[in-house]
């Protein structure tokens, strides 16, 4: 039987499979993916190998859209690529073979929006390396900074920096590696006197857009929570359950969650959300590469029981998905608007050694119940249509959103004073 997760067990378990996971997976930290041949180091070439590499470890379909990987990689590696564009435009034909829309390659500006999008600014990490002799070292850790807070010291040779190898790194290339986005982690292997090389993990600190807003609502019979989530970043989480006490201290007797073009973000944040309103039962059943389902549970520890009433619509995807499903399919909540987008797969982000990345599929999942949402979506409870005026205005005025001029706020409040028995917060 599946136990309920922990908080550190829904993190080590969505480690790789979390939506637009934003850390470095190296090969040294890759079971199974083997470095780059010595021949290969320095060309674009490598670029192509690092893909097929990451993409043979980890992508969720084992046959590969039905072709032959391996002879695929001695294809690859047969041409000469004189330039990293040209290693680019071999990339993206190659993942284009598998038929899979959300499997794609990302050239440095574009992996740098969307580590701006999900994780927020670049920021430094407070540790300032030098170099000693031929070794990488610690040379200053800033007071109070995430860097005090782990476990790495003055003086700790440093052996690799997200992965990459310290050897014959400038130090100004390795002072720039430390840095990086708001909320992702920094991963170093250090070694120091008497003590064999270790991991320390620093997770970079820094402003974050926020995600979460919210207000209080007067309705007939008291006050109701209004809630507007708009991604899945680092921070949204701890927002979330800021919001929800915020609003049980002003004695609301509902809440109204508002998913609408809510276009995913962070897996983990949208399942530690997902638990914040379900005490218990299962929240997300994934289905991994090896064809093994998981189920993660709720932890028993929701900050609310009051009613619920979501509103979805068509750009509601991925992890807003996964948590309107799962408070639909857990009966916690009352799904109102349109269908949802329909995008069941998972992904993962894997940064190149020249600073352009992939995003790979590596699982697929299913809503609580077993449903598969894929190309079909999460079908609302209460359907709540606009004709093109409406849909125009909202868009074209944000601050409509959530107020008497808005057609699916107004019907989630009419919904939500049919489940509000009583005035009294419990």
């Amino acid at each position: 039987m599946t136990q309920p997760a922990t908080q550190g067990q829904l993190k080590l378990c969505f480690k790789v499979l979390q939506l637009l996971l934003l850390t470095n997976l190296a090969a040294w930290a890759m079971p199974g993916v083997a470095v780059a041949s010595g021949g290969l180091k320095d060309s674009p070439k490598t670029l192509v190998d690092e893909v097929w590499q990451f993409v043979n470890s980890y992508y969720v379909d084992r046959d590969f859209n039905h072709q032959n990987w391996q002879a695929i990689r001695t294809s690859l590696l047969s041409k000469q690529y004189t330039s990293n564009e040209q290693a680019y435009e071999t990339i993206r034909t190659t993942l284009a073979s598998f038929n899979d829309p959300f499997t794609r390659f990302l050239a440095a500006s574009e992996y740098a929006s969307l580590q701006k999008q999900t994780t927020g600014g670049e920021v430094g990490a407070g540790v300032e390396l030098a170099i000693d002799g031929d070794k990488v070292t610690v040379a200053k850790i800033a007071a109070n900074s995430a860097a005090a807070k782990s476990d790495l010291k003055v003086g700790d040779q440093v052996l690799a920096i997200d992965g990459r190898s310290t050897r014959n790194l400038p130090l100004e290339r390795a002072n720039k590696l430390t840095k990086g986005y708001a909320g992702t982690p920094l991963m170093l292997v250090v070694t120091r006197p008497q003590k064999d090389p270790f991991l320390v993990k620093i997770i970079r600190e820094g402003p974050i857009d926020p995600t979460v807003q919210a207000q209080v609502t007067p309705i007939v019979s008291g006050k109701a929570g209004y809630i507007r989530l708009s991604g899945f970043n680092a921070n949204s989480a701890q927002e979330m359950s800021e919001a929800i006490a915020k609003l049980k201290k002003e004695q609301v007797q509902g809440f109204i969650l508002d998913l609408r073009d809510n276009p995913g973000g962070l897996l983990e944040k949208g399942l530690e959300i997902a638990a914040m309103w379900i005490d218990r039962g299962v929240l997300v059943q994934i289905l991994s590469r090896k064809g093994e389902k998981e189920q993660v549970k709720a932890r028993n520890n929701a900050l609310t029981d009051l009613p619920l009433v979501v509103i979805v619509n068509g750009e509601s995807a991925s992890a807003s998905e996964i948590l309107a499903g799962a408070l639909q399919d857990n009966r916690r909540a009352t799904v109102i608007g349109s269908k949802t987008f329909g995008k069941a797969l998972v992904q993962a982000v894997h940064e190149l050694s020249d600073g352009s990345a992939i995003v790979i599929t590596v699982a697929h999942y299913y809503t609580p119940k077993g449903t598969d949402i894929a190309h079909t979506g999460v079908a609302p409870d209460v359907a709540v249509s606009l004709d093109t005026t409406q849909d125009y205005l909202l868009k074209a005025n944000p601050l409509l959103w959530g107020t008497v001029r808005d057609p699916a706020f107004s019907r989630a409040l009419e919904v939500l004073a049919t489940k509000i028995r009583t005035p009294l917060v419990r």
